[in-house]
């Protein structure tokens, strides 16, 4: 078996990390984690449940039921910007809003430059400071799925919500008179017994994995407690403990 110094461990990039190292990391107790911050990071935690936990300690973690969360496989996707054609017409979005957008990040290469496309949206977060942000309560978190709501009725367009959202994930709806942002599609598409939001099921390159993570048998389950690729969230040191997560491949 190969030895590893952990002491002379350096940061490098979690894509170049050998399987079988990883592997390693795991039998004596250590996660590897990703933090996306212009590049990789390579991290230990010594918390072996941070991936294979009881179902006691999902209830505690994963609290709603479902727990609706989103995997973006962010190198699959080619801006081809079809999941956003399908949200517009679902969910009646105006051309001067938007509940989900692709961002272009452009680097230079060897070759010239380098282009990738990272998808956003609403990230209905566990600690979201837009409801903390709203004077009304029009924004609040179900206490069922955990989505992160509009009451449209309760709001006043003070745009507090939007100055708080770490995502700029939300705007201002001139024909609701309200704040308007994604909510997984619960009221156009869940609620009518639709497995997938409209962003997730027209996207022709798998990039949008919609599910359950209070669900250990569910692919997004499966795809952020897994050890071979790296997993990271957008703006991780804001505290907000996102649902939607990011990985390559």
């Amino acid at each position: 078996m190969k030895h590893i110094d952990l002491n002379n461990l350096r940061k490098e990039n979690l894509d170049t990390l050998p399987e079988m190292e990883r592997r390693q990391f795991l039998k004596i107790g250590l996660v590897v984690t990703g933090i996306f911050a212009g590049g990789s990071v390579l991290s230990l935690m010594s918390n072996i449940d941070k991936v294979f936990a009881s179902k006691e300690d999902l209830k505690q973690r994963y609290p709603y039921k479902p727990h609706y969360s989103m995997v973006m496989r962010q190198d699959r996707c080619v801006d081809c910007e079809l999941c956003k054609e399908a949200c517009i017409i679902t969910n009646n979005v105006p051309d001067y809003g938007y509940r989900t957008t692709i961002l272009e990040k452009v680097t230079p290469d060897a070759i010239g430059q380098k282009r990738e496309f990272i998808p956003v949206l609403c990230n209905q977060c566990n600690n979201p400071p837009c409801v903390r942000a709203c004077p009304t309560k029009a924004t609040y978190k179900d206490p069922t799925n955990g989505i992160v709501m509009m009451e449209d009725r309760k709001c006043i367009g003070c745009k507090s919500c939007v100055l708080a959202c770490p995502y700029n994930a939300r705007y201002f709806s001139e024909e609701k008179h309200a704040i308007d942002k994604c909510n997984f599609c619960i009221d156009t598409r869940l609620q009518k017994g639709h497995k997938l939001t409209a962003c997730a099921e027209a996207c022709p390159a798998d990039v949008r994995v919609f599910g359950d993570l209070s669900d250990p048998e569910s692919r997004v389950f499966k795809m952020v407690h897994q050890i071979e690729k790296p997993v990271w969230v957008l703006r991780e040191e804001t505290g907000v403990k996102p649902n939607v997560f990011y990985t390559k491949g």
